[in-house]
């Protein structure tokens, strides 16, 4: 297992701002990305328990978690699960960034995550996502693993996992500022990454389907869901004081998704890059209105 170096925070926030941004599409430049996803990891750069959080996780990913992550899994490769490799690989080229490494983990539970730092990042994708979905329905679910990699949302998310699954509770009340902080974030860069994922894919309908998949989970029950229907279950929580519980989670509650990358998909950027032509709304209006979406969470 290859060696994973510490990395103090100061030197982790210098070099994003010696990034330069120099490529020549959107895509490539991650215009598609969300802005308050943007301005809220700005803001982190400002806050002590983020601060003391990221580099206390990433000592104790360095030394424990990648172990326990990886012990147990399959890695995708040209030999080990071509087509999904191939998957990864065509994301990867999507959105300029070196193929990642890709691990099947044994799961029931349909999902994906990304873990490690800037330099050495990984996916991991539950055995139970495969047996759902299609290889259009894999594509964005990659495709939005591989948008956190894309906007340099992995440090953050490791260390988000960390702060919630690793450390014990008395530990994890004291995180707390940090942990709300991080999570409230992650509400916002699920939506950049829902873009990537439709870049990827290069289809909403597709997205769409792949996101609901995930509030189903029922092979049975899939060709009879309607769409629809389930987004007027948005317009229905609006009135419900539940909504607030919203405020704990790491994502969006699915409706808001699948409604913001409908807003994406409107986008002049989205139907340039897919190939729809020209026409379309600004990226301004886009946040505008995820931004609305949002806003009532807290």
């Amino acid at each position: 297992m290859a060696h994973t170096p510490e990395l103090d925070f100061s030197g982790f926030v210098a070099r994003r701002r010696k990034e330069t941004e120099n490529r020549r599409s959107h895509t490539e430049r991650r215009d598609y990305a969300y802005v308050v996803d943007q301005k809220m990891r700005e803001q982190f750069e400002r806050m002590k328990p983020v601060e003391l959080a990221v580099a206390a996780a990433l000592r104790t990913f360095g030394r424990v978690v990648k172990g326990q992550l990886l012990g147990s899994s399959v890695r995708v490769s040209e030999r080990q699960f071509p087509r999904m490799h191939s998957l990864v690989a065509s994301c990867a080229n999507t959105l300029s960034i070196p193929i990642p490494a890709v691990y099947i983990v044994n799961q029931p539970t349909l999902n994906a995550a990304t873990f490690g730092t800037d330099d050495e990042a990984f996916i991991m994708v539950h055995s139970a996502l495969v047996d759902h979905f299609n290889d259009e329905e894999l594509l964005t679910v990659i495709g939005h693993e591989c948008g956190h990699i894309h906007n340099r949302h992995v440090v953050y998310l490791t260390t988000l996992h960390i702060l919630t699954n690793v450390l014990g509770v008395v530990a994890q009340w004291a995180a707390v500022p940090a942990t709300l902080a991080l999570r409230a974030w992650l509400r916002r860069a699920e939506i950049t990454c829902d873009r990537a994922g439709m870049l990827c894919g290069k289809s909403e309908p597709i997205a769409a389907r792949a996101l609901t998949k995930l509030a189903l989970g029922s092979k049975r029950l899939y060709e009879e869901f309607n769409l629809e229907a389930f987004l007027e279950q948005h317009e229905e929580n609006k009135e419900n004081i539940g909504r607030y519980m919203e405020v704990f989670a790491t994502h969006p509650w699915l409706p808001k998704r699948v409604l913001a990358m409908r807003a994406f998909s409107e986008s002049t950027l989205f139907r340039e890059a897919v190939g729809l032509g020209a026409g379309g709304i600004s990226m301004n209006e886009v946040d505008e209105r995820v931004s609305a979406l949002l806003k009532w969470e807290s």
